[in-house]
């Protein structure tokens, strides 16, 4: 079982990738924008084993979040999600720190595999 990080600002998305890593057996803390993500982050009261962030989102960007938990937590896998085209260029450049980038819309399938993958990825 890991610590999962969700970052995602859209609830009905929050809710299915919540659910659909519970059901993998993974506790999962939910943060509603990057900003809150990074503060649960950079506090240091919880470890996480696995970072999943929605790119767009308010307060603070996933790009942004994953750059900052890179920095800080740099043992940690990221894998962003994204629905925005214009988004998916912009994580391009972040293959040394990201592990995966799944395009919304996805499956339960999906998620389960990309989260599967990114923790076993050596």
């Amino acid at each position: 079982m890991a610590q999962v990080l969700l970052a995602e600002d859209y609830s009905a998305v929050r809710d299915f990738v919540r659910r659909a890593l519970e059901l993998s057996g993974h506790d999962v803390t939910v943060a509603s924008d990057g900003g809150e993500a990074c503060h649960l982050i950079t506090s240091g009261t919880r470890k996480f084993d696995l970072l999943v962030s929605d790119i767009k989102m308010p307060v603070m960007d996933g790009i942004t979040l994953a750059l900052i938990a890179a920095e800080k937590v740099p043992d940690m896998p990221i894998l962003l999600m994204t629905g925005y085209a214009d988004q998916r260029e912009r994580a391009y450049g972040l293959e040394a720190i990201i592990t995966g980038l799944l395009y919304k819309p996805f499956t339960l399938e999906d998620i389960t595999a990309a989260v599967d993958k990114a923790l076993h990825q050596e």
